[in-house]
């Protein structure tokens, strides 16, 4: 750790102890370190100035002009209250207003001073005016022309001179004196095959690049970098977690053979094949598995699942399989149920409902080795939860479970850590994938059963309700069921619950001949078991939900998914709900409602899901959306802790940083050769639960 860059930015010139503090508390900038690696999030090109005359053809640009303010004036009283100032150069004049901070402003404008004003251009019918722009006195402008680095700032920073333009003032100070101090962290040789320039260079040119050429570069540098870290650290888990933990040897097939010849009701797709041999070949091996399955809602999963607590089962291991709600648990539970009875092999559910009773005898039968299936929710990893010997641990839906709840089922087992498969129907972009799970190996289930029609998925505004009910009545009456699902947005559960209510009293009406199930988060686990039920053995034909029902029922007669309010959800979300139909022989389809007045980005959600069912390509869609932080829900957000790198768009530089760690780790896993002596001495001089190693520390 270099004492250097552990100094507080309180040290650094123009910045002192008040606005280092504030710095800290609205940035997280505390050291030289963080400071260093505040990188700006865009750039601007002030080498270019355009005159008032070219504002007329610049409409939504940005531009840099150079004039005069003839005379200001404060307009509208209270909140309404704005400034607005005449701005001429010898081409013309053009109006500036400010709607904030106009005290400030005012004080600071004087009429007859020549300025450098630079905003976004507006134009009203035959006016052009620039709405908050930045300006400062010709006289006392900065002389640094060509690109501007824009730096992240807040309200608070703004109010206290700690706009874009004063960080950026402060990291200037501050690299005049870290350059010489900041250390080579990637060997000579690497950088040669890479084209990568040196680390100080690439940080200087990151805040100030001497031209486009040149920022480009350093982004490459340090995107490179960061990834290549990245990757190393997962590799080097990886092998250490090989090393340390020998899995249970499990290579008997008997069972297998006897379910593929005598009880499995369909032929397995060549995607599950392929991936069941994925998966023995990690079991016989002799190393603990740790897998990833991801495959479309539909796809399969479950029954590859239950082939591979077969082959535990068949090599007197015991099986959990851990689901996040009781209604998935409960699912998984019935449809294994009757070929676990075929085989003689028994199966227990246990969740949060579980009676005392009932959970005695569970508990004893785990222990004595007679229960070979365990299905549940997180009761699964309480304490009083002992196996006799487990040998595989199934989890579902594995972003909803954070990573030591996934550890306290490892240690169920206390002489050999159990084989781990995790599944989920929201498949992860492929650089999401390599870079936050570059510890599990993964397989991907890329094909639907055969007779399976794809799902039509269609976009439909309110107004069109009557439209879309007819079409409803017209399915129902053809013997299909429906669902009409309603979003559940936390902070405002009384209104989701009025929305509901609402939507439950209006579909009863336009359907009265028909019964109608409704389920919601506030019903008692035993009532919406209750619904649930009616509904898939078709005594109701409509059911009314909120998001419960996203992981949860399979129903092949259910045919339409209308979601109302669609605009209120992710893309990973309406691609799970959707997932709930189609599962029979039938055609069927998605409607998506909306309002007209729609976002940018819920457009884009919207369109994605009516062009394409591709769970891969939707996944792609929402992490240019909403980045990799949010995606990973909450358990995993922040996990990747990136400062420069952008999964959404380095696909290509993810692909080189994997390839470089991966050569690296087949030569010198241990980094002992002399040409790597850079890496090993970054890597040492980082914490063990820093995730980036690629940071300045």
């Amino acid at each position: 750790m270099s004492k250097f860059f552990q100094t507080s930015i309180e040290f650094v010139k123009g910045v002192g102890p008040q606005k280092a503090a504030l710095l800290g508390k609205e940035l997280g900038v505390f050291t030289y370190a963080d400071l260093i690696q505040y990188y700006p999030f865009r750039y601007e090109d002030r080498s270019v100035f355009h005159t008032v005359s070219d504002c007329y053809y610049k409409e939504g640009e940005t531009v840099q002009l150079r004039g005069s303010i003839r005379y200001f004036d404060m307009v509208g009283e209270g909140r309404k209250k704005r400034l607005s100032a005449e701005f001429r150069d010898h081409t013309g004049n053009l109006e500036l207003t400010w709607f904030q901070g106009v005290n400030w402003v005012k004080k600071a404008l004087k009429p007859g001073v020549n300025y450098i004003v630079y905003g976004k251009v507006a134009r009203y019918g035959s006016k052009v005016s620039i709405a908050h722009p930045e300006f400062e006195s010709e006289a006392t402008a900065d002389k640094q022309k060509g690109l501007q680095p824009v730096y992240s700032s807040t309200e608070l920073l703004r109010r206290k001179y700690l706009d874009s333009k004063g960080i950026s003032k402060i990291v200037r100070n501050l690299l005049q004196r870290a350059l010489n101090e900041i250390p080579e962290t990637l060997p000579e040789k690497l950088r040669g095959d890479y084209n990568l320039p040196g680390k100080a260079e690439s940080i200087r040119h990151i805040h100030f690049p001497a031209n486009q050429n040149k920022l480009q570069l350093a982004r490459y540098r340090l995107k490179f970098e960061e990834l290549f870290y990245i990757q190393l650290r997962l590799m080097k888990l990886k092998l250490h977690r090989q090393d340390a933990f020998k899995g249970l040897v499990l290579d008997k097939t008997n069972l297998l053979t006897e379910f593929y010849e005598n009880h499995l009701p369909f032929e397995l797709t060549n995607a599950q094949k392929r991936v069941i041999k994925e998966i023995y070949r990690d079991l016989k091996s002799g190393k603990q598995m740790n897998r990833l399955l991801q495959g479309d809602v539909g796809s399969g999963k479950t029954i590859v699942a239950f082939v591979s607590a077969l082959l535990a089962i068949d090599n007197n291991a015991q099986c959990a399989l851990m689901a996040p709600t009781e209604i998935l648990a409960d699912q998984h539970y019935r449809g294994l149920k009757p070929f676990a009875d075929e085989l003689g092999i028994s199966i227990e559910k246990l969740t949060g409902s579980t009676k005392k009773s009932e959970r005695t005898r569970i508990h004893e039968n785990l222990m004595s080795g007679e229960l070979n299936i365990l299905v549940g929710t997180h009761a699964l990893i309480e304490d009083t939860v002992q196996f006799k010997n487990l040998g595989l641990v199934i989890i579902d839906e594995q972003h909803r479970f954070g990573v030591a709840q996934r550890a306290k089922l490892w240690q169920k087992n206390t002489r050999a850590v159990p084989h781990i498969l995790v599944m989920t129907a929201t498949p992860i972009p492929r650089t999401l994938a390599m870079t936050l799970y570059g510890d599990l190996e993964i397989s991907s289930i890329d094909e639907l059963p055969a007779g399976r029609k794809p799902i039509k998925t269609i976009h439909q505004y309110d107004a069109n309700r009557l439209k879309v009910n007819a079409f409803l009545k017209k399915e129902i009456e053809a013997g299909r069921q429906v669902y009409i699902v309603y979003p559940l947005i936390e902070e405002s559960e009384k209104l989701d619950y009025k929305d509901l209510m609402d939507g439950f009293e209006s579909i009863s009406r336009a359907f009265p001949d028909y019964q109608i199930s409704i389920v919601h988060g506030r019903q008692k686990p035993a009532d919406k078991d209750f619904e649930m039920q009616r509904f898939v053995k078709g005594e109701t034909r409509i059911m009314v939900a909120t998001t419960v029902i996203e992981v949860g029922v399979n129903v092949p007669n259910a045919t339409v998914m209308v979601i109302e309010n669609a605009e209120k959800f992710g893309l990973a979300q309406l691609h799970q709900l959707r997932g709930r139909v189609g599962r029979g022989a039938e055609q069927s389809y998605c409607v998506l409602m909306s309002s007209y007045k729609l976002s940018k980005e819920a457009r884009k959600r919207l369109d994605t899901m009516v062009r394409t069912t591709d769970g891969f390509e939707i996944a792609d869609v929402d992490l240019q959306l909403r980045g990799p932080g949010d995606l990973m829900g909450t358990q995993q957000s922040g996990v990747l802790d990136l400062l420069v790198s952008d999964l959404a768009k380095d696909g290509k530089i993810v692909q080189l940083a994997k390839e470089a760690a991966s050569s690296l780790m087949k030569t010198d896993p241990d980094l002992t050769l002399k040409e790597n002596y850079l890496i090993r001495k970054q890597v040492e001089s980082q914490q063990k639960n820093v995730f980036n190693w690629s940071r300045i520390s």
